[in-house]
């Protein structure tokens, strides 16, 4: 008897980065950035407007820990 192999169940999740106070004069307010995190914990993140990077961290709440700014920027996933 053959069994069918089962696919892995993903838990990736967009997000967006929402900025009430630009604290460094750089990424401005409003929506800064677009992420995702993936289901191994690994996010990436891609700052929007002139100056743009792309990131990789070890997860959503470190990513905050550092672009967070005590609370002035908040994380609110597009995906559930």
């Amino acid at each position: 008897m053959s069994r069918k192999k089962k696919q892995p169940q993903t838990a990736m999740k967009r997000f967006i980065l929402r900025r009430q106070e630009d604290v460094s004069g750089t990424s401005g307010t409003g929506v800064v950035a677009e992420g995702c995190s993936f289901s191994t914990g690994y996010c990436s993140l891609t700052w929007l407007g002139p100056l743009t990077s792309m990131a990789f961290y070890h997860s959503p709440d470190v990513m905050m820990q550092i672009h967070g700014h005590g609370g002035l920027t908040t994380l609110e996933y597009i995906d559930g």
